[in-house]
């Protein structure tokens, strides 16, 4: 006995991936239905050995069915969630339209599983920021034994983030840059990303910050404690696949830079690899398909009392996009749902 689910958006690379974790982790499925918007509308994807026929996301009746993975953007979102939702089956969003309200739960399940629960409220649960997912799994067990004050945290993020676009305008610029005459000029961002990097990640907002790193500081807080100062500068690099993050941390009480490995290398979700050596560290080209969040250059920061800087890599468009909607699904099932 399993669960009747849906994948909106299943012709993207967040929804193709929803579609290949649900598969390896064997998410006990009766029944699945790809959905797609009509220019998408036939393209077959696969899920495990099977292969799907996207169907019409317009017209799809959502009666009957468990739950529904999302991955369509807010605009859409805001469409066709309620309806799934009105017709009782429930939705697990990627998108930033459900995140910051208060009635619907934001969750990682490694850090706040409990959360799961007021999904009941409105039949809908959100997925949080890519950024904000993987660095909060490594923040978790580090707050439980010190609790966290202050967090500094500077990203260097993928260009899978943007979509399919911004990873063939890093192609092609890539290529055009060793053929004279054959330059790409930028369409996705403002500026060329090839051999570059953009401190500029979605819209600026009024304090000059940008809306990404307003994210971070607002999901981080609603995620793990309110209590928590978050300051973040958020930048887009020359990377297909895999987000990385340089994170400084102000804690109430001392940890040292040992027992924190200690708890790291214990915690959910987490791999510590952390050899003081050259080589002896996680890039983002090495979590590509991997589950894990990878922590490494864990050290002590002798500029505050009690500081820690540690370096965290994960693959955004699992752990920080379908890895995590599986595992907030196999959550709901296991407290909430029951089976066909």
């Amino acid at each position: 006995m399993g669960y009747k689910v849906v994948v909106a958006g299943a012709t993207g690379n967040v929804g193709r991936e929803m579609l290949n974790i649900l598969a390896e982790r064997e998410f006990p499925v009766d029944e699945i239905v790809a959905l797609a918007s009509r220019k998408s509308l036939g393209t077959e994807v696969s899920f495990g050995d099977k292969t799907l026929k996207t169907k019409d996301l317009e017209t799809f009746d959502f009666t009957g069915w468990d739950i529904a993975f999302f991955a369509i953007g807010s605009d859409a979102t805001k469409t066709y969630a309620p309806k799934a939702a009105a017709s009782g089956c429930v939705v697990i969003d990627n998108s930033s339209l459900y995140r910051y309200d208060p009635q619907i739960p934001l969750v990682v399940p490694e850090v706040n599983a409990a959360a799961v629960d007021g999904y009941k409220n409105k039949m809908i649960i959100a997925n949080p920021n890519c950024s904000t997912a993987q660095m909060v799994v490594a923040l978790k067990p580090l707050h439980d034994r010190a609790k966290i004050k202050r967090v500094v945290v500077a990203t260097y993020q993928s260009v899978s983030g943007t979509g399919k676009e911004a990873i063939d305008e890093l192609w092609e610029q890539t290529k055009g840059m060793y053929v004279p005459g054959q330059e790409v000029a930028p369409k996705v961002y403002p500026k060329q990303i090839a051999f570059n990097v953009i401190p500029h990640i979605d819209v600026f907002l009024d304090d000059g910050s940008t809306k990404e790193e307003w994210k971070m500081v607002a999901e981080t807080k609603k995620i793990l404690d309110p209590s928590i100062k978050v300051t973040a500068t958020c930048v887009r690099v020359p990377v297909f696949v895999g987000h990385s993050e340089a994170i400084n941390i102000e804690f109430e009480e001392p940890l040292d830079w040992q027992e924190a490995q200690d708890i790291l290398r214990e915690a959910p979700g987490v791999m510590l690899v952390d050899k003081r050596e050259a080589g002896g560290y996680v890039t983002p080209i090495e979590c590509v398909g991997e589950y894990a969040t990878y922590v490494s250059r864990v050290r002590q920061d002798s500029t505050i009392e009690n500081g820690l800087s540690l370096w965290c890599v994960s693959d955004n468009l699992r752990k920080g996009a379908a890895l995590n909607a599986v595992q907030i699904a196999e959550v709901l099932g296991s407290r909430c749902l029951k089976k066909g």
